[in-house]
């Protein structure tokens, strides 16, 4: 249970009445010892049973008669005294002889106007009394507006607090104590460089005062950048746990509503409980959603984002920086925020988390296989390998889908073969073994992978050919062509992309070969290629007619694989010259591919026919084909 600095929020004054009118006990872990609460139930049991004993008691000792029985009684001698008022006549009968005890009665009024003189010549005591409707009026609104003002108070406890109207400034961020957090920077994998980054955050944390003696002050925020699934928002809930301190948790699109002005409030609202919890660490995922840039839609702006983002740079500036609140933000679209936010004395720090390299990837596997079994012959290192470009969440999926796959078969432990099978799914999609495909079709796909891996493992750059297969995945996927990197790579040549290209097209090229005609299947390829050789001309400067000179594209995203757009800052003249360059690639390399296949044709005719038989082939298969050919292959 949290401690009274740990509480997830501050609570009303005077909340405590009625909580005990609601039953609210006191916790378990109070010092003091737990005294009995009035609870709502106790209330209504003793009503009822109030209810029931007035019926059952009270109404049982007074007889209701009728009026003639009353009148009867009257000429009898029998009735005593009377009480008459609008409605009802009530009164007490004489005792019977040999008894004790009078008996009271009570009767409806009729319309009787002799009634006075009927009493007086009976000698009956009568008086009479006026009852009041005020009272039995304002009860009759009283006691409605009381039960439901009980069972609002009910339903606003057991709904909790901020999800009433009056609450929309309130701040919605989820709040975790230090014991809550969880996680540690052992929980984190791959990112070394940022954890080191941070661990400045974490002993300032711990010990201000290091800090403070020479005057220094903590950077007021940190920005976390990064592509998804990086690990940004585990990476800032780890510098929680290992500092021992609160963790506000909210994204950025929590702060705008329909409602002008809320977000501004919430932001206020925010800081306030974070400068009431200090010291703790404030984290906003998707910064981008709350922090871009002013101005930057030409359309119109959205005055409420703006507003809020106009307070969040207030409220930057305005709290003390040596309280220990610390505002950590993540996004993958830094390129669109304010660069208000990114000035000195807001986000002062910003933080990379890149995709990891083959040594994070393997640190990355071996946190989230600690909780499954895996089998003597998994080696990590391998499947480090074999997944190029996938981050911490790519990483997560695949062990679950490797672990799926290896329960599906009844295996007692995940063997290798369970994620290579996992790496294919994630990469091409599902296996669609169903699919009825003519002979014809599986020739030309069997020919066009063929193409593929022949030329890849001709040419000097290629990655090396790891599995090939003709049986369809995903969508529109009839086959596909693995490649095992060798190693990461952050650089790459005009010769490089030269062959990348290459390989690109030999699955077009196999099929103009064997069978004088080309089909569809190479559209992807094709598009592929032309993005690469667009590339080499406008943005690397690899053309010797169009020299150094760059030609400017709208910047993509840093972080997102968003197509850039082409802006034409450029001539007629400039725009024909970079179509015949990248004509003159892309031909180029289609006459390189063709004598490659061509002086290859026996290799492209018996690796196509061992496709079609078994439907996959793995790459040393190939190599073991492309030796006894008489070709050499390259060395790893």
């Amino acid at each position: 249970m949290p401690s009274p600095r740990e509480k997830k929020g501050p609570q009303p004054a005077n909340s405590g009445w009625w909580r005990d009118l609601l039953g609210g006990g006191g916790r378990g872990d109070d010092k003091i010892p737990r005294r009995t609460q009035f609870s709502l139930w106790y209330f209504l049991i003793v009503f009822s049973l109030m209810i029931l004993f007035h019926d059952l008691y009270m109404v049982g000792r007074i007889q209701v008669i009728p009026y003639s029985e009353f009148k009867r009684l009257v000429a009898q001698g029998r009735v005593e005294q009377v009480t008459m008022d609008q409605d009802v006549i009530q009164g007490i009968l004489k005792p019977k002889e040999g008894t004790m005890g009078s008996i009271r009665f009570r009767t409806y009024r009729v319309e009787d106007p002799s009634l006075v003189e009927f009493l007086d010549s009976h000698g009956v005591i009568y008086q009479g009394r006026y009852e009041s409707k005020w009272l039995s009026s304002l009860l009759s609104w009283l006691v409605p507006m009381g039960v439901f003002f009980i069972i609002w108070f009910y339903l606003v406890r057991r709904i909790g607090p901020g999800a009433g109207v009056m609450s929309f400034g309130k701040s919605r961020a989820r709040v975790y104590a230090e014991d809550e957090v969880g996680i540690t920077f052992e929980d984190v994998a791959g990112i070394d460089e940022a954890k080191r980054e941070l661990e400045e955050i974490v002993e300032f944390l711990r010990n201000p005062e290091k800090y403070q003696r020479l005057g220094g002050k903590i950077p007021k925020g940190v920005l976390l950048v990064g592509p998804p699934g990086t690990g940004k928002t585990l990476l800032a809930r780890a510098v929680a746990g290992e500092a021992k301190v609160p963790f506000f948790s909210m994204s950025g699109s929590e702060f705008v509503e329909m409602f002008v002005g809320v977000g501004a409030a919430r932001v206020r609202d925010m800081f306030r409980q974070a400068q009431q919890q200090a010291p703790c660490i404030v984290f906003i995922d998707e910064l981008d959603a709350l922090g871009k840039a002013r101005g930057l839609n030409p359309v119109g702006g959205h005055d409420e984002r703006e507003q809020t983002l106009n307070q969040l740079l207030v409220e930057m500036d305005g709290f003390d920086p040596t309280r220990g609140v610390i505002i950590m933000a993540a996004t993958n679209r830094p390129e669109i925020l304010d660069p208000a936010l990114l000035r000195p004395g807001r986000f002062d720090r910003q933080v990379l988390i890149d995709r990891p390299d083959i040594n994070g990837r393997e640190a990355i596997l071996r946190v989230h296989t600690k909780g499954v079994r895996l089998a003597e012959n998994v080696d990590l290192r391998q499947v480090a390998a074999s997944t190029p470009g996938f981050v911490g969440a790519d990483l997560a999926n695949l062990v679950n889908e490797a672990a799926l796959r290896a329960a599906r078969k009844g295996k007692d432990a995940i063997e290798m073969e369970d994620f290579d099978e996992a790496i294919d799914r994630i990469i091409g999609g599902l296996e669609k073994k169903n699919r009825v495909m003519n002979e014809r079709e599986r020739q030309i796909v069997a020919y066009h992978e063929s193409g593929h891996a022949i030329v890849a493992e001709t040419v000097p750059h290629a990655d090396p050919v790891k599995k090939v297969s003709i049986i369809p995945r995903g969508i529109a996927a009839l086959g596909y062509t693995q490649q095992l990197p060798t190693e990461d790579r952050y650089l790459l040549t005009r010769s490089e992309l030269e062959d990348r290209i290459a390989v690109l097209l030999g699955g077009r090229v196999a099929e103009e070969i064997v069978f004088q005609d080309i089909s569809t299947g190479a559209q992807n390829d094709l598009q592929r290629a032309t993005d690469i050789a667009r590339s080499m001309i406008m943005e690397y400067g690899m053309s010797e007619r169009l020299g150094l000179m760059t030609f400017q594209r709208e910047r993509p995203s840093a972080f997102l694989e968003v197509p850039s757009k082409i802006t034409r800052d450029f001539s007629e003249e400039k725009a024909q010259l970079i179509d015949e360059e990248i004509d003159r690639i892309l031909r180029d390399a289609h006459d390189r591919v063709r004598t490659i296949l061509e002086e290859r044709r026996p290799i492209l005719d018996r690796m196509a026919q061992l496709l079609l038989q078994k439907e996959v082939l793995e790459g040393e298969e190939l190599r073991k084909l492309i030796q006894e050919a008489g070709f050499s292959v390259k060395e790893k």
